[in-house]
């Protein structure tokens, strides 16, 4: 196996999102647990228009620039141009970015099984919403229970 650069590796997504094109990638880190976990799910990344960037809502979960990194995290707040992001297993962490930071949207998360799951599908958005509106100690206590069974 063959191992390339952050830099290398995101600038060729960001060139195939800017020419239409939906990226798979495999998901490398544990910020959006419990529903993607590292090396096992995979998520369909989709380009935006600027149209569409204008149109990003609280809950959607995206891919954006944040001090020379790129990172995929749900929008929390949306005031104007800014964007506060966190990941659903982070509950002390948030980031900040603009609307031009965004460089796409996850359209679809796919598990080892190979099932998708449509993040515009009901069922997403109801689960989505149900974990963020859990209260922090809430969501605390789950993830170290996961993580202590090895479901990370």
């Amino acid at each position: 196996m063959k191992t390339i650069s952050n830099d290398i590796f995101f600038a060729q997504v960001e060139e195939l999102l800017a020419e239409g094109q939906s990226v798979v990638i495999r998901v490398k880190g544990y910020s959006m647990r419990p529903f993607m976990r590292s090396d096992r799910t995979q998520i369909r990344i989709a380009p935006l228009t600027d149209r569409e960037r204008d149109s990003l809502r609280v809950g959607d979960v995206v891919l954006f620039r944040y001090h020379g990194r790129h990172i995929m995290h749900r929008i929390r707040h949306i005031e104007g141009d800014k964007i506060t992001l966190a990941g659903d297993g982070n509950y002390r962490i948030w980031e900040q970015c603009r609307r031009k930071d965004v460089v796409g949207i996850i359209s679809d998360i796919i598990k080892m099984s190979g099932r998708t799951l449509s993040c515009s599908s009901l069922r997403w958005r109801c689960i989505s919403w149900i974990w963020v509106s859990l209260p922090q100690l809430a969501r605390r206590a789950i993830l170290g229970i996961l993580w202590r069974v090895g479901i990370k």
